[in-house]
């Protein structure tokens, strides 16, 4: 059978009334920004996490995402816990302008007040993590894990080659070629992440997590 149509279906428009990205994004997932912030532990160990969904704007930093992160490092140091950051984000949020831009600097200062009061920090990144996202908060880690795979850097691969004319080596800006070259220093599968994490934050926080803990993750 041949695919009929109807004779005006050329001339059929639907016209949606606009909403903003963030509105999507909102309905869509039922998020209220790119970032979440929490107290939990994981396999016994406690800490305070914030956690970025790209799914959200591209997990774009804007003046909310800046002050839940702040909030999360306020939240750690009063709490004496480590600070746990998963980050995924294309960078700033252009349509905040200069707002989003500032949150750059309040998060390495938010950042810093966690390591001044000798408590760990832990970044997890994800593919991808990129921008201002990158050139902040989520390369001062005292530690840096990545998952396999995971794009990270500041610009993209193209930008840089036309920036430079030069050709990029094969798996520039992933997360094996980064462990590679000292940028991260774990690479470590989501299906072990947990075991890892826990295995990690016991150790910098003096207190190993038991193998009873960790089998339980």
């Amino acid at each position: 059978m041949s695919r009929r149509r109807p004779p005006d279906a050329e001339r059929v428009t639907v016209v949606l009334p606009y909403m903003p990205p963030d509105v999507v994004d909102t309905a869509l997932r039922m998020l209220a920004e790119a970032i979440v912030a929490a107290e939990l532990a994981v396999a016994g160990q406690p800490c305070v996490a914030a956690v970025m969904d790209f799914g959200f704007m591209g997990g774009s930093m804007g003046a909310v995402v800046g002050e839940k992160l702040v909030r999360a490092c306020d939240r750690a140091v009063d709490r004496g816990v480590p600070l746990l950051v998963v980050a995924a984000s294309g960078g700033a949020r252009m349509q905040e302008g200069i707002l989003s831009l500032m949150q750059m600097p309040r998060t390495i200062i938010a950042v810093d007040e966690v390591k001044e009061a000798g408590l760990p920090y832990i970044v997890l990144l994800t593919d991808p993590t990129t921008g201002g996202v990158s050139a902040s908060f989520a390369m001062l880690g005292d530690v840096a894990i990545s998952e396999p795979g995971a794009i990270i850097g500041f610009a993209g691969k193209r930008v840089i080659e036309d920036t430079i004319r030069e050709k990029l080596p094969e798996g520039f800006q992933r997360a094996e070629y980064l462990l590679e070259h000292g940028m991260v220093d774990m690479v470590v599968s989501r299906a072990e992440m947990q075991a890892s994490l826990a295995r990690l934050i016991g150790l910098l926080r003096g207190k190993p997590a038991t193998p009873s803990a960790e089998d339980a993750a």
